[in-house]
Formats: C-alpha cells, sequence, structure tokens
C-alpha cells in the first residue's frame, strides 16, 4: 500500500492521470475521502496494522487476477486462471452461459474523463445486458456496498454524451467462499484473512466443529439504473477531497 506522496510527481501518480498533457483526479482517489466504517473494524479487529495492511495488499492481488480474468472471459480471449481463484472464476463461467453480457473490446478497461467537472479515471466495461447499455463495474467483496454507488455515478456522467442510449449501472460481484457441510456456515479467505458467517442463534452453529467443503463462486450481478442523486453525492465527496488535498492541487496547478 502506497505511502503519502513526498513529492507533487507522487501525488499526481498515486492521486491522478494524465490526458492530453492535462492532469486529473482519479474517481477512486475521490470516493477515498468517504469513511469507511466496515474497513475501520476490520482494521481494528487485525493482530496489528502491519498485518492489516498485508493482508489488504494481498487481497487487493486477488481481487486484480479475478479482474483479469472475468475481462478476459468477457472478450474470449480464454485466460490462463491462477489455481488459487479458479472456482470464483468457473462460477463466474456458469453464470455468464445463464446471463448475456455483451461488450466490446474497445469499452473494456476504457479510460474515462469528465472535462465539466474535472476528473477522471478507468471504466471496468461498458456493457449490453437484457437489451440496456450500461456502465459494469466488478468487484470482488463480500457484499455489494453503497459507496460502489458514488463510483459508477462518475462513470455514468462522463460517458453520458458519448454513449447516449447509456440508461443504466451494474455491480458485478465475484467471490469465493466455502461452506460447512455439517451445518451450512459460510467460510471466506481473502488476503490470507479468515471470515466466518454464522448465525449465533442456532446452536448447531455455534457448537460445529466446522468441516468445509469445496470452494466455490458467488455470483451477485444487482443493477442500479438511477444515478443522478448518486452522482451529486459524488460531487460532494470531490470537493471535501479537493479540500483535504488543496495544497497539493495547488502545486500540481489543478486549483
Amino acid at each position: 500500500m502506497k505511502g503519502d506522496p513526498k513529492t507533487v510527481d507522487e501525488f499526481k501518480e498515486q492521486s491522478g492521470y494524465v490526458i492530453d498533457d492535462v492532469w486529473y483526479p482519479r474517481v477512486t482517489k475521490i470516493v477515498s475521502i468517504k469513511a469507511k466504517p466496515a474497513l475501520y473494524y476490520y482494521y481494528g479487529e487485525a493482530k496489528s496494522y502491519r498485518a492489516a495492511t498485508e493482508a489488504t495488499e494481498r487481497s487487493a492481488v486477488e481481487g486484480t487476477m479475478i479482474h483479469e480474468a472475468v475481462e478476459g472471459i468477457l472478450l474470449d480471449r480464454n485466460p490462463k486462471v491462477p489455481p488459487a481463484i479458479l472456482p470464483a472464476v468457473r462460477s463466474f463461467s456458469a453464470f455468464l452461459m445463464a446471463n448475456r453480457i455483451e461488450v466490446a473490446p474497445e469499452l473494456v478497461e476504457r479510460r474515462i474523463v469528465n472535462y465539466d467537472h474535472r476528473y477522471a479515471g478507468t471504466v471496468d466495461a461498458v456493457a449490453r445486458i437484457g437489451g440496456k447499455l450500461g456502465v459494469l463495474d466488478i468487484k470482488t467483496s463480500g457484499s455489494v456496498y453503497r459507496d460502489y454507488s458514488l463510483q459508477t455515478s462518475a462513470y455514468m456522467d462522463a460517458l453520458r454524451d458519448q454513449f447516449p442510449e447509456l440508461s443504466t449501472r451494474w455491480i458485478l460481484r465475484i467471490d469465493q467462499i466455502q461452506r460447512c457441510v455439517r451445518c451450512g456456515a459460510v467460510r471466506r479467505v481473502k488476503g490470507g484473512i479468515e471470515k466466518i458467517k454464522t448465525d449465533w442463534r442456532d446452536p448447531v452453529m455455534r457448537q460445529c466443529a466446522h468441516e468445509w467443503g469445496d470452494p466455490f463462486g458467488e455470483i451477485e450481478l444487482k443493477e442500479f439504473p438511477e444515478w443522478q442523486n448518486d452522482f451529486q453525492a459524488f460531487l460532494g465527496a470531490k470537493r471535501l477531497w479537493e479540500w483535504e488535498n488543496e495544497e497539493w492541487l495547488s502545486k500540481v496547478g489543478y486549483l
């Protein structure tokens, strides 16, 4: 995980993109200004800050592997899949057989820029699903978090003039879990950290010496068609991020 920038060049690299010789802040960096209670709880439960940071870095690597494999499958490139993520990718392939997702190579990992509001980003894909064209964002989290709506709304506003047919957005969540064959509890290992979900009201789950089945993928596709209100929240986050980084942005020449 990168530390605080020491120079203007480091800040520019960590926080944005240069497009046509102009620097723009990155969408994901802007939305990072929002508090994330679940992440703070995770760090608080970890053995140490260093252990939590290392696990987060490993988790990011795993997420990148899944992203690359899924995008390769969407583009019919038959990607090589690391064994560690094979169950998740197999489940996605089965999901894709039953749910048609159409993408074009030039619309995958597409760099976007919003000249009016001065920010940039990279969209996982502009896709057509069920006859509708929209932004498709791939996540490897355990849940679909509301924060994702800020990010995808920024992509929607940046792309709406270029794609007049653009009407919606989806979160495609891909996770890998195991289930206890005795009680049904769920085990999730991410970044080397184990999380077990049980219903502690259930005496069988409370007392179970879990026997975990083989890992399998958990796939969820969730649509969020209304994005304008989320975009107003994104602009609020952007203004707060600019305030927080005012000194660096002045040195960059952004302010």
